[in-house]
This record gives C-alpha cells, structure tokens and sequence, in this order.
C-alpha cells in the first residue's frame, strides 16, 4: 500500500493569469495553454503584453504553458482584459486547472480536437474549479506524469491514472468523459483524506483507487489487457507506486521539419533556455496556429513540407534552435538569479557559458533544492550551491566551480 506525500500546507500557490506570484524581478502570471496551442495573434497579444510591462520576454515552461515576468505596473485589469481579448483567458474560474499536455506532432491521433473538447469539458463543469494548479491531464504521449492520461491503445484509448495503466479501456469519442469522470472522482477521493493532495499519485493508493471508482462512475470494467507502451516516467517528488515500470522517455523533442498526423507538415524549433525574445516573437506573430511544447520549444503546424523549411530558416535568422545538433538539444534551466529570490546563481548564465553538444541524458540547471521545472524521468540536476554547482545524475556527478561545470556535466550525461 502506498502512502501519500505529506504536504505541510494544504494552499495551491500555484500562479495564473489572474492570481499572480511575487518573484524577485516583479510580479510573474502564468497563461495555460492547453495542448501548448495558441495563434500567431495571441503570440502577438502576448509580445505586447511583455514589451508594455514586462522584461520583453516571453517564458516557456516545461508543461508547455507561458509566463509573463516582471510585470511591474501593469494594471491587473487591463493584463486581464489584453488576455481575454485575445481568447488566452476563456475562464475566470477555471484558468488555473486548463493543465493538459499534449504533443500536436506525436502519435497517429488528431489530437488537437481532443485537446480543445476537454479544455471546454473541463471548463463546462463547475465542480473542477476545485481542481489543484498541479493537476495535469494529458492526451498522447507527453514527456511528463499526467495525473490523468488518454494515450493510443488497440480499439481505442487506454485511460492512465498517476501513469499506471489499470487496465480501463475507451473508445476515442469516450476519452473525454472518461478523465472528466476520473477528475471529479479524484476530488471525491481527495476530499476524503486529511492530508492535502495536490497530486493523484499523493492520495493513499492514488491510481488503484481512483481508476476502480472512475469505472464504476462510467459503466466499465477494467479489463486485462498488454500495457500501453512506452509508460509514463514519473515526475521528480512524485512517490512511485510499487511495481511500475522504470522511468524511461515517452516522447521525443521535435525539431526541425515534422511530419504531423494528418499528413501536413510542421516545423519545430527549441528556444534556448525556455525564452521567447520579441524578434522571435515577432517572426511567430504571422502564423496560423502553432504549439509550445514540453521540451520548451514552438511548432508551427499545419505546413507543406517546402514553407516548413522556409519557416525554419525564418525562425533560425532570429536565433531560435533547428537543427538536431543543437547544443540546446535535451538542456533546460529554472529561473535563477536574479528573477528568483530563492536561486543561488544566475543559472541562466552559467548555463550558456557552459553548455556544449552532448549526447546522453536530458540536463536541467536549477538555482536551489527546490529544482523547479525539472524533467521527468531520469536526467542529470545541476544544482547551484552558492559557490558552485553540484551535478548529480543516474551514471554520476561530482561538485565543481561555475567556471568549471561543463565538463563535470558532459561527462555525467555519457556516463
């Protein structure tokens, strides 16, 4: 039997668009994007917003939302207005928990209708304004712990609960109801234990529980059936149940020109370090739709194969990452100094000096023990010391000076 986390404060500080955090360089919102899905206008509605109140950028995080930093003096009416206007902001009530994870470019599914049906179930249903900020669906494969997840199963959609397959099976016109069911049943659960739970896998057996109790709600019956592959890895902090699989990737970061499900054609940048900078804003500002993925990147969908190339150049001419042999390729860093109060060092920096191709595992720099934004899965943590980094992963690690890192990390990564 598997205990749940203990949380010392049961308070969801989780920041939106509308409740914003205090970070040390100024008031900081979060916009969800469901899917990461967004239009060259709102792109453009979001450049606006960080050039008239912000630092100018535009942040990328790891679940495929944006944040807007440093917004010194912006009028909490008028940043609100801006976002609905556009269409960013659709729920007052629910903005927190449009938390669903998706990859446009992955997999055999279409799924960006499945994407946008159950941001409007989610948004539908009164009850899931109770839902923790932490809370996060997925649909396809995502390189992330969803709490609920819909992915491609024989004749359907194997619904995942805390990234366990138990074995419920749907159709793909059912997956909605399916995890709206799951959801409202995680807060009955919840509601009934005395720890604070932000998280599925945080209640007492979490995904045994709630995957029996979401069946009954629907009708169904588990069934024995193979496993999806791959499994979900699981997030950093989160308990594992006994018995899961080892943590292994479930999806790779597109880069470059992407072939889509429909047969079209998308091309993939990454942003270095997760930042949006206006140029690049700007040359996004003229498309139809494209997506933030997970990995802190942006693809621009539904191309030909020949202006998804055109695309790329674009995007290359204003520094964003094409190619696959990035230096940036697998890289991610938190915040850190000086935006972070909490951070030791400007991980941000440090980073850049630092950061050479490698192959191997994913590396994420984190200003404090905190190590927000970390990856799923296993990766090698470059954790700030206050007159160092210690660098620890799977195949080793060791301590070394900022001056000095990039070495200690590059042979961490192939180790």
């Amino acid at each position: 039997m598997s205990s749940p986390t203990v949380r010392h404060s049961d308070i969801d500080a989780c920041p939106g668009a509308l409740r914003l955090h205090a970070a040390a360089d100024g008031p900081l919102a979060r916009v969800r994007l469901p899917g990461g899905l967004l239009t060259g206008a709102q792109v453009r509605t979001l450049a606006t917003i960080a050039a008239r109140w912000g630092d100018g950028h535009v942040e990328l995080t790891s679940r495929a939302n944006v944040q807007l930093r440093a917004l010194t003096g912006a009028p909490a009416q008028d940043l609100a207005e801006a976002l609905r206007g556009s269409g960013l902001l659709p729920s007052e009530t629910h903005e927190l928990v449009r938390n669903i994870a998706a990859v446009p470019t992955a997999g055999g599914w279409e799924v960006r209708p499945l994407v946008r049906a159950l941001d409007r179930a989610v948004c539908a249903e009164p009850a899931l304004a109770a839902l923790p900020g932490r809370f996060l669906f997925a649909l396809g494969p995502v390189p992330a712990t969803a709490d609920l997840a819909a992915v491609e199963a024989p004749g359907g959609a194997a619904i995942l609960f805390g990234g366990r397959d138990l074995g419920l099976r749907v159709p793909v016109d059912g997956v909605v109801a399916a995890l709206i069911a799951g959801a409202a049943t995680f807060l009955e659960v919840r509601a009934e234990q005395s720890v604070p739970a932000w998280r599925l896998r945080e209640l007492t057996d979490g995904p045994a529980r709630v995957a029996a109790l979401t069946a009954t709600r629907l009708g169904l019956s588990p069934h024995a059936a193979d496993p999806v592959d791959p499994a979900d890895p699981a997030d950093p902090g989160d308990p594992a149940d006994p018995g899961d699989p080892a943590p292994r990737p479930v999806a790779t970061e597109p880069i470059g020109v992407v072939r889509q499900a429909d047969g079209r054609f998308a091309a993939a940048a990454l942003a270095p370090l997760g930042l949006l900078r206006q140029a690049q804003l700007s040359a996004l500002a003229d498309v139809g739709e494209l997506a933030v993925t997970p990995w802190r990147g942006v693809v621009v969908l539904d191309q030909s194969r020949d202006a998804a190339a055109h695309r790329l150049q674009k995007l290359a001419e204003t520094g964003l990452e094409v190619a696959p042999g990035s230096r940036w390729s697998g890289v991610t860093a938190c915040a850190g100094r000086p935006g972070c109060a909490r951070a030791l060092a400007d991980v941000r920096h440090d980073a850049d000096a630092a950061t050479v191709f490698g192959t191997g595992l994913p590396v994420h720099w984190v200003g404090c023990a905190r190590g927000c934004g970390s990856p799923a899965g296993e990766h090698v943590r470059v954790e700030a010391t206050g007159d160092g980094y210690q660098v620890t992963g799977p195949r080793g690690g060791g301590t070394a000076a900022a001056g000095d890192v990039g070495a200690q990390v590059t042979s961490a990564r192939r180790a």
